[in-house]
C-alpha cells in the first residue's frame, strides 16, 4: 500500500470543510433531500437509489426530478414497488431525466420488486457480497442481481460497475448515505453496523476529482475506478474509520467555493 506524507495543514483544512458542510443545511439543495422525505428504512433505500441513479447534470434539476420520481410513486415507494400492477407502471412513462426515461423507470421498479421479494432487499445483497468482494465488488454483484430478470438492454447503462473501470460515483454516494453514521443528521447510517464507514469509497466526480488533484491527494487524470482506489488510500490515511466524510469537503470546495 502506498503511503503519502500528507501535509498536516491540508488535513486540518479538510477537517474544517467537513465540519462546515456536513450539517443539516446541506440536505435541502442536495439529492439526499429525496430520501429524507421518508422514515421507513425501505422507503429511504428506494428513494435514495432512484435519486442517486439520476444524480448527474445540473444539481437543481436532479433534485426537482428526484422529487418528481417519488411523487409518481405516492407516499410509500416501498409499497408501490411491492404491490404495483402493470397498469400502474404506465403512469411513469412521461418521466425523463437526461437519458433516463419512463422505460428505465418502469424497469427499475420491477428490478427493485425482484430484489425485495427474492433477495431480502438491497442491504442484504450488499452485506453478503461485500463480505467476499468488498464494497466495490458488491456494486458489480448488485448490478448482476438487479438485471437478472428480463430487462431492456438500454437500462443497464444506468448502473455502473467498478469492475468495468467505472468510478461508480452515484452508487458510492448512495452507499455513503446508508452506511455513514454520525450525529450531524445528513447521512442515514441505516446499513450500519452491518457495513462499516471504513469500507466506503469516495463518490468521485469531476468536481471532487479536480479539488483532490489541486490539493495533491490524487495524481491520476481520469475519474475512474483506479482514481477512486488511489484517492481511497489517501483518505483512509487521513481517517481510517470514516474516510468518506471528506466527500463533504471535496464536494463543498468544488461546488460552493469554486476552489
Amino acid at each position: 500500500m502506498q503511503h503519502l506524507e500528507i501535509n498536516p495543514e491540508i488535513k486540518a483544512f479538510l477537517n474544517e470543510k467537513v465540519d462546515q458542510y456536513n450539517r443539516q443545511s446541506f440536505i435541502e439543495p442536495d439529492p439526499i433531500s429525496i430520501p429524507h422525505r421518508f422514515s421507513l428504512k425501505e422507503d429511504i433505500e428506494i428513494a435514495g437509489f432512484l435519486a442517486a441513479t439520476i444524480a448527474w447534470g445540473n444539481r437543481k434539476i436532479i433534485v426537482q426530478n428526484g422529487h418528481k420520481m417519488l411523487d409518481f410513486l405516492g407516499e410509500s415507494p416501498y409499497d408501490f414497488v411491492l404491490s404495483h400492477k402493470p397498469k400502474d407502471l404506465l403512469r411513469l412513462n412521461p418521466f425523463v431525466h437526461r437519458t433516463f426515461n419512463g422505460t428505465d423507470f418502469s424497469y427499475f421498479i420491477k428490478g427493485l420488486q425482484h430484489i425485495y421479494t427474492q433477495h431480502g432487499g438491497m442491504e442484504a445483497i450488499f452485506v453478503k457480497q461485500a463480505a467476499t468482494h468488498g464494497l466495490q465488488g458488491a456494486i458489480g454483484k448488485f448490478k448482476e442481481v438487479f438485471f437478472e430478470i428480463a430487462h431492456p438492454s438500454r437500462t443497464q447503462k444506468h448502473i455502473s460497475d467498478p469492475g468495468k473501470g467505472s468510478a461508480a460515483k452515484r452508487l458510492n454516494m448512495m452507499l455513503r448515505w446508508y452506511v455513514r453514521k454520525d450525529k450531524r443528521g445528513v447521512d442515514f447510517g441505516i446499513w450500519n453496523p452491518r457495513l462499516s464507514p471504513a469500507q466506503l469509497s469516495i463518490p468521485l466526480d469531476v468536481h471532487s476529482g479536480n479539488i483532490a488533484r489541486k490539493l495533491g491527494l490524487l495524481n491520476r487524470k481520469q475519474n475512474d475506478a483506479q482514481a477512486v482506489n488511489e484517492l481511497d488510500i489517501v483518505l483512509r490515511q487521513l481517517d481510517p474509520k470514516d474516510p468518506v466524510k471528506y466527500d463533504f469537503a471535496l464536494f463543498g470546495l468544488g461546488i460552493f467555493e469554486g476552489f
